[in-house]
């Protein structure tokens, strides 16, 4: 196992930064989509219901089954799997930052338009802060699942450690089969519990101490 991981140290250290570029760039911008529609559907609440049917039904579509739609439109390579990581890494961002936002106390709400501030104001500057622990919460869920989803986007040639372990599975039986699967599955614990943790120390330069009390 060493040898191998020697022999192949700047491939795997490539492929492990195209993994975590694809699953960062997907999160960043699930998570602009997410905090746009959340704002939408709480000042909107008759869409909250619908909002929530179309997450539980976007979770139960199987990876490999979202490829395979995004194929005839996107095609095979780096477009396709960031598509489809985004796509499901909106959805817990979305639940988290609605249940945020609608959780801002409302008195606060009342004394920030009371001082004279716009909505647009009030928002970026009192329900967005109150909310972001919340919405940050959901982001650290959806970086975790998204990390799953985009080895699994290595089977249309997507970037990123996942095609470790296809070629493991295709070489059942081969010298270097569970080789490569360990590679391939043990790089994405990692990248991923790096992640968690850079998120987890995000939460503690942009939360508030008063919020995190």
């Amino acid at each position: 196992m060493w040898d191998f991981i020697t022999e192949r140290r700047e491939q795997i250290a490539y492929n492990t930064f195209q993994h975590a570029n694809l699953v960062i760039q997907a999160v960043v911008v699930a998570t602009v989509i997410a905090v746009v529609l959340a704002v939408v559907i709480t000042r909107l609440p008759r869409l909250e219901g619908l909002a929530n049917a179309l997450s539980a039904i976007g979770l139960t579509i199987p990876s490999f089954a979202l490829v395979g739609l995004l194929l005839p439109l996107t095609g095979i390579g780096a477009i396709t799997a960031f598509v489809a990581v985004t796509f499901y890494a909106v959805l817990p961002i979305l639940r988290n930052a609605v249940v945020g936002l609608q959780g801002v106390d409302k008195t606060l709400l009342e004394s920030s338009r009371g001082m004279g501030m716009s909505e647009l104001t009030s928002l970026w500057r009192v329900r967005l802060p109150l909310a972001w622990p919340v919405i940050l919460a959901g982001v650290r869920v959806s970086m975790q699942m998204s990390m799953g989803v985009a080895a699994i986007a290595a089977y249309v040639l997507g970037p990123g450690l996942g095609g470790y372990i296809f070629t493991g599975l295709a070489q059942v039986g081969g010298a270097n089969a569970v080789n490569y699967a360990v590679v391939g599955t043990v790089g994405v614990v990692i990248v991923a519990l790096i992640a968690d943790l850079l998120l987890l120390l995000l939460g503690r330069l942009t939360i508030s101490k008063g919020i995190r009390a």
